[in-house]
């Protein structure tokens, strides 16, 4: 699959109605983002059952600010409407592809059971 331009309107449907979704937040001026394009576009290829979606901090500020975006490129990736990735920086075309792979066998059930888990204790922490 190409890669698809996220903007604002369609963002959260895109995380929901996706089984997993790869998120390359980037800019025109951004060097180190031009050299990953190319990279994150074969790879988002090889994975046609993915969605692989860029974001332009530029246009879309919004967006950039949710995720706290202080360097770009900005790997993110959600896996059934759950944040579990983010990296700055461009990573090598291996280590991507890797990823996707790792991501596709998550079992978000544990992933689900962690975040549970957390809340609880944060909760009886502040009580």
């Amino acid at each position: 699959m190409a890669t698809l331009d996220i903007s604002e309107p369609m963002f959260a449907e895109t995380i929901e109605n996706n089984e997993l979704v790869i998120l390359d937040f980037w800019a025109e001026w951004c060097g180190p983002c031009k050299a990953y394009g190319p990279v994150y576009e074969r790879v988002s290829e090889g994975f046609p059952d993915v969605v692989f979606g860029k974001i332009n901090t530029e246009e879309q500020q919004a967006l950039a600010g949710m995720f706290g975006i202080r360097s770009i490129p900005t790997t993110i990736a959600f896996k059934e409407g759950i944040g579990v990735f983010m990296q700055p920086g461009a990573l090598p075309e291996d280590a991507l592809k890797d990823l996707v792979e790792k991501l596709k066998e998550l079992n978000m059930d544990e992933v689900r059971a962690e975040l549970a888990a957390q809340e609880e204790a944060a909760s009886e922490g502040a009580g």
